[in-house]
């Protein structure tokens, strides 16, 4: 079957997308990404700032188009700047790390906390990250804590486990064991590898080898490289048998 001809002009495109109904518009802006691309810029040259934010990605990761971390800095500023908070995250993202623009953390947080006051999850636990290590703005763990938490309490996996690990080490919060293990576990549920890997952690500590070597095999499938190899040199160190052989068996797979 031929694919019709893109309208010419954004105008055009933006036009047909406003006609369309809603599944048609979702099958044409998550389609393939080279013939997505127009559209989803189209609608962002109108002014959607979700498309922004959507554009930007793409751009970023090099999704349907070549990368540009530049052009893909402007768009989620734009986005941010319309108060989405998908952006102001974004922007935060790139502010941080220095994708696209000269890295700014001080920025960084500012933008962050937007989105994390209007209830971001994501952005509560970037900016939690900055005010654990004192970037961009005075170290105060307290506040860090609180935003993890809000996080958390959003069902975000990664914020639950470093909820857990505050609670373990006593940052920003008063130190309680049993309350960290719980965050863990959430966060291993939620399917987060650290917070599989902490659970496990905790559960080899406690005796039960059997349930802790599952979670830790959970925890090495969806860890990156990096992350991976250091979890089999903290296995190879276990005082439990299993839990050895399993990094020595998991040290023999190449990594990806």
């Amino acid at each position: 079957m031929e694919v019709a001809p893109l309208p010419s002009t954004a105008e055009a495109l933006f036009a047909v997308l406003l006609a369309e109904p809603p599944e048609r518009v979702e099958a044409l802006l998550s389609g393939d990404p080279a013939r997505a691309a127009d559209w989803v810029r189209a609608a962002a040259e109108q002014g959607l700032p979700a498309a922004q934010v959507r554009f930007g990605r793409m751009l970023l990761e090099g999704v349907g188009m070549a990368r540009d971390a530049s052009a893909a800095a402007a768009w989620f500023r734009r986005a941010a700047k319309a108060d989405d908070t998908d952006g102001c995250n974004m922007l935060g993202r790139c502010l941080e790390n220095g994708w696209g623009v000269t890295a700014d953390m001080a920025e960084a947080a500012r933008w962050y906390r937007l989105a994390a006051e209007a209830a971001h999850a994501w952005a509560q636990y970037n900016l939690g990250h900055l005010l654990l290590d004192g970037n961009g703005v005075a170290r105060d763990a307290g506040e860090a804590f609180a935003w993890y938490r809000r996080a958390a309490d959003q069902g975000h996996g990664r914020a639950m486990s470093l909820v857990g690990r505050c609670l373990e080490q006593g940052w920003g919060v008063a130190a309680d064991p049993s309350a960290a293990r719980s965050w863990y576990r959430r966060s291993a549920e939620a399917g987060y590898f650290r917070g599989q890997f902490n659970w496990a952690s905790a559960l080899a500590e406690n005796g039960d080898a059997a349930t802790a070597l599952l979670w830790f095999e959970a925890a090495l499938r969806g860890a990156p490289d990096e992350s991976r190899r250091a979890m089999l040199k903290s296995l190879s160190r276990s005082r439990h048998a299993s839990l050895k052989a399993l990094a020595e068996a998991e040290a023999a797979i190449p990594c990806s």
